[in-house]
C-alpha cells in the first residue's frame, strides 16, 4: 500500500503535482467501487478519496448530496465501504472522506482501525475543527493512518496553524467558502490562501472546491501541490458509467486533467 507521503516524494522526483479526486462510495453502485477505483488510477489519478454517504452532507452541494442519498438508499453502510476496499490491491493511495457523526457511533479507535484495515491510508472528516480533534489524530495516529485537515479563505492565521499542525498527509485548502460544486472558474485568492498555509508549514496542499477542468488544475498546480476533483467526477460517474460501459471515457477524462499537472 502507498501511503501520501511516499505518493508525493515520488510526484517531487518527476516534477509532477498530485491529481486527487473523490467520488462516493456506493454510487452507482458498491460493487462497481473497486473497478471505479483501477479506472481512475489508470487514468493518473495519484491519490483517491472515497466519500462515506451520510444521511446530512451539509457541506456539499447537490451533486454530491444527490451521490450520497442514491449510495444510502443501496444500502451502503461504512463498513460495507471498508470492504469494498479491502477487497482488492488498490494501485493509489487510497482517503476516506466524510462526517463525524458516523465515526463517533463506531467510536473513533474502532473507525481509525478498520479504515487502516481496509488498505486506507488517510482520512478527512469534514465537519472536525483541528482544535477539537485531539482523541481523533490520536486514533489515527495508533492506527497508523494520516489526518487531513481542510483550510478556508475565512480561516484565520490561527486557525491555519492549528490545521498544519494537526494534518499529517497533506493540507486540504478549499478554493472559496460554501458548499462542493463543479464551478466554471476558480477563484482569485487561492494563491493568497495557498501562501498563507505554505509559509505555516511544508507539508503538500492541495486545492478542492470548484474544480472542474484542466485549465483549474493547471492554474491551481502553478502554486499548490495538487489539485482535488470531487463533483465533476460524481457527475460523469452518474450520467456515464452505466456498468462499466463508460470505463473508457472516464480514464481518458482523468488523462486530461493529469496532463494538466505536469504542465506547471
Amino acid at each position: 500500500m502507498h501511503t501520501i507521503q511516499e505518493r508525493f516524494a515520488e510526484l517531487t522526483e518527476r516534477g509532477e503535482k498530485a491529481l486527487v479526486l473523490f467520488f462516493t462510495g456506493g454510487d452507482p453502485s458498491l460493487e462497481d467501487l473497486p473497478a471505479i477505483i483501477e479506472a481512475l488510477a489508470e487514468g493518473g489519478a495519484d491519490i483517491i478519496e472515497v466519500g462515506i454517504p451520510f444521511s446530512d452532507p451539509f457541506g456539499e452541494g447537490p451533486t454530491i448530496q444527490a451521490s450520497s442519498q442514491r449510495a444510502l438508499e443501496n444500502g451502503v453502510t461504512p463498513e460495507s465501504i471498508f470492504k469494498a476496499i479491502g477487497s482488492f490491491d488498490s494501485p493509489a493511495p487510497i482517503v476516506t472522506m466524510g462526517y463525524y457523526n458516523p465515526v463517533l457511533q463506531r467510536g473513533l479507535d474502532r473507525f481509525a482501525l478498520r479504515s487502516a484495515e481496509s488498505g486506507s491510508c488517510g482520512t478527512i472528516v469534514s465537519d472536525l475543527v483541528p482544535d477539537e480533534s485531539d482523541a481523533w489524530c490520536a486514533a489515527c495516529e495508533r492506527a497508523g493512518i494520516s489526518t487531513i485537515f481542510l483550510a478556508a479563505p475565512t480561516s484565520t492565521e490561527e486557525r491555519i496553524r492549528e490545521v498544519c499542525q494537526r494534518t499529517t498527509g497533506f493540507v486540504y485548502a478549499v478554493s472559496r467558502t460554501g458548499v462542493t460544486g463543479a464551478e466554471n472558474q476558480v477563484p482569485p485568492d487561492v494563491t493568497g490562501l495557498v501562501s498563507r498555509i505554505k509559509l505555516q508549514t511544508d507539508k503538500p496542499v492541495c486545492v478542492g472546491f470548484g474544480v472542474s477542468k484542466p485549465e483549474h488544475v493547471r492554474l491551481i498546480c502553478s502554486v499548490a501541490d495538487g489539485a482535488v476533483i470531487g463533483s465533476a467526477l460524481v457527475d460523469l460517474l452518474h450520467r456515464e458509467w452505466r456498468g462499466g460501459a463508460g470505463r473508457q471515457a472516464l480514464v481518458q477524462w482523468v488523462r486530461t486533467l493529469k496532463a494538466a499537472t505536469r504542465a506547471s
